[in-house]
């Protein structure tokens, strides 16, 4: 297996857990490369479920180095109940296999105040924010004033750090947006008090991967979110607060580009979206219920119910071409069972012109218009489905399609939640 980057084709929520955990099974190394605890990669093992937020899906493979890379902003807090979580279920999560860069930067209790406390005061303007602290994390890091993994070694640096961002930000919070201000000294008190167990976890990451690909050891590095909430390429300014294409992979971790040997995209075989922004697919109708009802389309994180839609061959495209696809990862087409027309949308119609790609104007998303083409749906089980020859007739026309769309080819089609109900194309 070469070097691989994936990435999320869609808004997110493509089901690319299941896939890097699959894929970990062949990789020695698995980082994550950007975004934060914003985002729940959720494995299905057995029927048991595992819900990751901030360490890499990799972990529940004994043995595989896991990497959080310099590109993630992490809650320490979190990581910490999540390794709680993962040793009661009797996963190793000791500093041997699992490291932290050292330039990782951390959310901290003011990041996640000012995030909730802005998306209040934002009323009908909002962009819908998990409220976890990701997009002042990241603000703070741009504005070079961020606290970082390794700052951790240091209290002193830390109190320093703290108290000064502190000053700024219980101006916003208690003159701007009328809320509570905190306390510099609680937070300064609550991150000492947990970074004995979080710096025996830090690492020079790219050193790592650097001394792996030297060992001929396989990468696997494991995005967040989804092409088009990417701060620059996505359907802004309703994104998320980082780089989520495949190039974000070096830049997150500290290797250069050609380090990334392919690009596999997590696709559904619809379209969801959650929160506030265009969504040309979008279905306020029954069939929309059943998608979201049939593929328990409920966050991971937040538990928020899903928009649902027709699959959208046009995002897919720009996602390929963003990213360099050179495969796709088809999951939950086992979701569409027993809809009588499958309908993808193949182009937009946009001021009176036929396109192939997304418009690139500010929100210029909400006012395309769908072109769709119909396809006949299917009643089979395909559940336990092993081979592609083995999937019906109308479900094998409908990934055929989507490749031709796409122009990339589509070698991995998930038929239901477990790990092994996965089809190798």
């Amino acid at each position: 297996m070469a070097n691989t980057v994936i990435i999320g084709a869609q808004w997110g929520d493509e089901g690319k857990g299941k896939i890097v955990d699959m894929l970990s099974a062949t990789s020695d190394v698995v980082v994550r490369f950007q975004g934060g605890n914003n985002a729940g990669h959720t494995i299905a093992v057995n029927g048991n479920l595992t819900i990751l937020h901030t360490i890499p899906s990799g972990i529940l493979h004994p043995g595989k180095m896991c990497l959080i890379g310099n590109g993630v902003v992490l809650d320490p807090f979190v990581f910490l109940q999540e390794i709680e979580g993962l040793k009661e279920n009797g996963i190793d999560v000791a500093p041997r296999r699992l490291g932290i860069s050292h330039k990782t930067h951390l959310i901290l209790p003011y990041h996640v105040a000012l995030d909730k406390a802005r998306e209040a005061y934002k009323a009908g303007g909002k962009i819908g924010t998990t409220g976890r602290g990701i997009g002042p994390c990241y603000e703070d890091k741009v504005a070079r004033i961020g606290l970082r993994a390794s700052d951790l070694t240091n209290p002193d640096l830390v109190r320093t750090k703290i108290r000064a961002a502190l000053v700024e930000k219980n101006v916003l919070l208690r003159d701007l947006y009328k809320a509570e201000p905190l306390d510099a000294e609680a937070i300064i008190d609550q991150v000492l008090a947990i970074a004995p167990q979080i710096t025996p976890y830090l690492t020079d990451v790219s050193g790592v991967i650097q001394e792996s690909v030297r060992m001929g050891k396989n990468i696997l590095w494991e995005g967040a979110q989804g092409v088009h909430l990417d701060v620059d390429h996505g359907t802004y300014p309703f994104v998320t607060s980082s780089n989520t294409i495949s190039g974000c992979a070096s830049t997150g971790t500290g290797i250069g580009p050609n380090y990334l040997q392919q690009v596999i995209g997590i696709a559904k075989a619809y379209t969801t979206r959650v929160g506030a922004g265009p969504f040309p697919t979008e279905l306020d109708d029954a069939t929309g219920d059943f998608l979201r009802e049939q593929g328990h389309e409920f966050g991971a994180t937040t538990g928020r119910p899903r928009r649902c839609g027709w699959l959208d061959a046009v995002v897919l495209r720009e996602s390929a071409r963003l990213c360099g696809l050179t495969q796709i990862a088809l999951t939950k087409i086992d979701v569409l069972r027993n809809l009588p027309v499958l309908k993808i949308c193949v182009d937009y119609m946009y001021k009176g012109h036929r396109i192939e790609y997304p418009p690139q104007g500010e929100n210029a998303l909400a006012e395309v218009t769908p072109v769709y083409e119909e396809l006949p749906g299917f009643t089979e089980d395909i559940s336990s489905c092993k081979h592609f020859e083995a999937l019906p007739y109308n479900v094998q026309k409908y990934i055929q399609r989507l490749e031709a769309l796409t122009q990339v080819r589509i070698t991995y089609v998930s038929v239901g939640p477990d790990r092994d109900q996965t089809i190798l194309c």
